[in-house]
């Protein structure tokens, strides 16, 4: 917050500072973490191996099955499905692991179906953060079972779904809040998305973007420890980085310019074509008359017959994100590819079977970029299908900076920032100004859930409350007894729920409303006695002009009251009343901030 704000929120400018209390300014800060979060920066150390650990056996678990699937051999080796001596018997590959699937969420758990992060985000809302043992263990094996027989998806929704529950189990053992549980979650998952591609910064992004639901320090710091422990593990274990490598670029210009940003704008379209397509085949396999454990065969049998096609759809496919990188798919290829694995994807996903996402969007938005590359501006062989790759990824996610910086790690190439920034920009513009939710958001909005992924900060922590307190306060007197105040209340004149009660002085004794003096009558109080006298056996919740709000609404949470005395520090005599409505009137500002349009500056 600048100073400009500060003065604006009301806090006290240098020259004005005796007219505030010294403790009050002292007490203020830009953030409020404390010591702890060094604490749980230590435990994202082993959160983090843990990740890795996941996310290494469940690259060579996917490599095993698909080997064995395919080939009938016991090895981790990168084979190409292609030349598989199966032939048109490889269609029933992806429903025998399909079936299998089906008949692990059925007796295992239902939390391993889809692509992971919607349950991940679920978990951490609604969940306490909480994932379990069965979890970390049949996800990342249904997800090695699903993807070796040819699934089209990816294995960093599996990964970080895994690492996510090895962050909560961790968590679980040990005295934390639901926020450092949440935190130590993000971390697992953070580390277990580099682990796989080797993209530290886009890992930390995509928990601020998608996962954390707040920027904080005390959530951020764990979860930067996690992608750092996990990239340099990633280091140890002589993982390739970046993982695709890319050089080249293109030249600034207007025309350039303009081509980065129009890239965005299909890839954006392309984006909600993806998310209506996977949640339509959902919906169709909703209808069957037929137990949900065995739609992952039918999603199974469209990937076995989209496999004879064209093999190069099947699994994780990051051989076609190299290809495409190195400029070697030409358009045809690119179109039957795009066609082929968006079918097969959306109807294996909407079958409910267990995959990531993110991989597939690479490699369908790099299909379309190849596409769309005859007709854009001469640039280096791949830079076109790389725009496209992150620009739909950032708009079927709604994580632009994810997307952007995803794809800097991946190729080691920062020469490409700029029109990054600008294509995955537009694509963003596209849905979201096109589309309620994302693919992400749409599967827990289905289960009844509403997600706000706009973060601002609360306004509660920049009003005082001076800005909000009414100032012309009706009161009463500590002579009051209690039959004037029955008959008071009772009276159709009487214009407020409340009343704050002083002495002769002018000094708070407290707050009288109509629960209290049913209250005390319930109690049997004599009706001759003075409130002031009643209210000497109850507890003084007050507040002061320059306190802000947040401290006065938990203030009055904790004291279960609706109304707050507001006292002046100097004579701590009454300087005002806030009420529940005054709270809220904080949002009809911020309402009016976005609503009204006003011009401040004429011209003639």
């Amino acid at each position: 917050m600048t100073s400009t704000d500060r003065l604006a929120s009301g806090a006290t400018a240098p020259g004005d500072r005796a007219a505030r209390p010294s403790s009050s300014i002292e007490e203020l800060g830009d953030f409020t973490t404390d010591w702890r979060v060094l604490l749980v920066c230590a435990m994202a150390v082993p959160v983090a191996t843990g990740g890795v650990a996941a996310g290494w056996i469940l690259l060579r678990l996917i490599q095993l099955v698909t080997n064995l699937a395919y080939f009938g051999k016991w090895s981790v080796a990168s084979l190409d499905l292609a030349h598989s001596p199966l032939g048109v018997a490889a269609i029933l590959v992806p429903v025998v692991g399909s079936i299998i699937v089906g008949l692990m969420a059925r007796f295992g758990t239902e939390k391993i179906r889809g692509h992971g992060i919607p349950e991940a985000i679920e978990a951490i809302l609604l969940g306490r953060s909480r994932l379990d043992v069965k979890v970390a263990i049949l996800k990342p094996l249904s997800s090695a079972i699903a993807i070796g027989t040819g699934g089209p998806f990816g294995a960093e929704g599996p990964i970080i779904m895994t690492g996510g529950a090895i962050g909560s189990l961790f968590a679980q053992i040990f005295p934390v809040s639901d926020s450092e549980r949440k935190t130590l979650l993000v971390a697992g998952a953070a580390a277990g998305m580099t682990m796989v591609f080797g993209t530290p910064i886009a890992a930390v992004l995509l928990a601020v973007e998608l996962l954390l639901f707040e920027w904080t320090p005390r959530s951020f710091l764990p979860v930067a420890v996690a992608a750092i422990i996990a990239e340099t593990e990633r280091y140890w274990l002589g993982m390739p980085s970046p993982l695709f490598p890319f050089h080249g670029g293109m030249d600034v210009s207007l025309l350039g310019l303009g081509s980065w940003f129009a890239v965005g704008i299909p890839a954006g379209l392309l984006s909600g074509l993806l998310t209506i397509l996977v949640y339509r085949c959902e919906d169709s396999f909703l209808k069957l008359p037929i137990h949900w454990m065995w739609w992952p065969a039918l999603g199974g049998l469209a990937v076995g017959i989209g496999g004879l096609i064209e093999p190069a759809a099947l699994g994780v496919g990051y051989s076609n994100i190299a290809h495409m990188l190195e400029g070697h798919v030409l358009p045809a290829a690119a179109l039957l590819l795009l066609v082929v694995k968006a079918l097969i994807w959306a109807i294996a996903l909407g079958s409910g079977t267990s995959g990531g996402v993110l991989a597939p969007l690479l490699i369908m938005g790099g299909a379309m970029g190849a596409l769309a590359q005859v007709v854009l501006p001469a640039a280096s062989p791949g830079f076109w299908p790389l725009l496209a790759m992150a620009a739909t990824m950032g708009g079927t996610m709604r994580s632009p900076l994810t997307a952007i910086f995803f794809a800097t790690e991946i190729t080691g190439n920062s020469h490409v920032l700029l029109p990054l920034i600008a294509a995955c920009s537009a694509a963003h513009a596209v849905t979201v100004l096109l589309m309620k939710r994302s693919i992400l958001t749409e599967k827990v909005a289905r289960r009844g859930h509403h997600l706000v992924r706009e973060y601002r900060v609360d306004l509660f922590v920049l009003t005082r409350v001076e800005e909000v307190m009414a100032k012309q306060v009706e009161t009463l007197p500590e002579s009051m007894t209690l039959a004037e105040a029955m008959a008071h209340f009772a009276d159709p004149n009487t214009r407020h729920p409340s009343f704050p009660v002083v002495d002769a002085e002018g000094r708070v004794l407290g707050v009288v409303d109509p629960p209290t003096v049913l209250g005390w009558r319930r109690l049997d109080r004599e009706s001759g006695e003075t409130v002031g006298h009643l209210l000497a056996a109850q507890p003084k919740v007050v507040g002061y002009p320059d306190e802000f709000l947040e401290a006065i609404a938990d203030r009055m949470m904790e004291a279960n009251v609706a109304h707050l005395p507001i006292l002046s520090r100097e004579d701590e005599k009454l300087a005002g009343y806030v009420g529940w409505k005054d709270l809220l009137r904080v949002r009809a500002k911020l309402r009016a901030e976005e609503k009204q349009r006003v011009i401040l500056v004429r011209t003639r």
